[in-house]
């Protein structure tokens, strides 16, 4: 039963390695213009970075996937860049993450509070099961919980990261986003399949299939998937 169910996290971890947000086109810009800021200059590490994010843009088109998504990786650097050329601070660089990354806590926490967890919001975006399905009230406490485990991730991250920006440490900064980017995200998703399908199963709802054919209680309940 445990290796199915760890084969089962592999398959749901697959995706994020091979779709269409590669993690390597999403840490390898802000390493590089570490990197460079460090050993040349200030310019030639935003050109590199910019460059860097250019080249994965092409890549993109070449492999025929979404121009959407290419220009997005570039956007987001160029911006990043222009942050840091404005204030002269090779810090301004990650201040859009630090944006980005207090829009995500605070749309954690008002999906709670409206009673819509974001974690559900993103199961749906990524599976298409019925939107009504995550608001059954025997299925909607598990995605409440796991989106208040990672509103605590969020925020400790957004203090770390912050505390670091304000210090202006940074090489601690840099390291700091690494860890707590792909890395600590992979781990999020483990914890979150692993503690959500458990919860699902606590709960006894109704499974996906169970709620679209309006099946009667008691249910099996959804055995693979979060």
């Amino acid at each position: 039963m445990k290796q199915q169910k760890w084969r089962e996290l592999l398959d749901e971890l697959r995706t994020v390695f091979t779709g269409r947000n590669s993690i390597v086109d999403a840490i390898l810009p802000p390493i590089i213009f570490l990197a460079v800021n460090s050993l040349i200059s200030f310019q030639a590490a935003m050109w590199s970075a910019l460059i860097v994010s250019l080249v994965f843009a092409f890549i993109r088109i070449i492999r025929k996937q979404s121009l959407l998504y290419a220009l997005a990786g570039v956007a987001s650097v160029a911006v990043a860049i222009g942050i840091a050329w404005v204030l002269g601070k090779s810090e301004g660089f990650f201040l859009p993450g630090l944006i980005s990354g207090s829009m995500t806590l605070l749309l954690t926490i008002v999906s709670l509070i409206i009673r819509r967890p974001m974690v559900a919001w993103t199961s749906y975006i990524a599976r298409r099961w019925p939107l009504g399905w995550y608001w059954h009230p025997l299925v909607r406490p598990a995605y409440s919980e796991v989106t208040f485990a990672w509103t605590i991730f969020f925020a400790a991250r957004l203090f770390l990261q912050f505390s670091l920006f304000k210090n202006q440490n940074v090489n601690s900064l840099a390291l700091t986003n690494f860890l707590t980017g792909w890395p600590a995200t992979i781990l999020l998703l483990i914890f979150s399949y692993l503690y959500g399908t458990w919860r699902l199963a606590q709960l006894r709802g109704p499974s996906v299939e169970e709620f679209r054919n309006d099946t009667p209680a008691p249910w099996q309940g959804q055995r693979r998937g979060f």
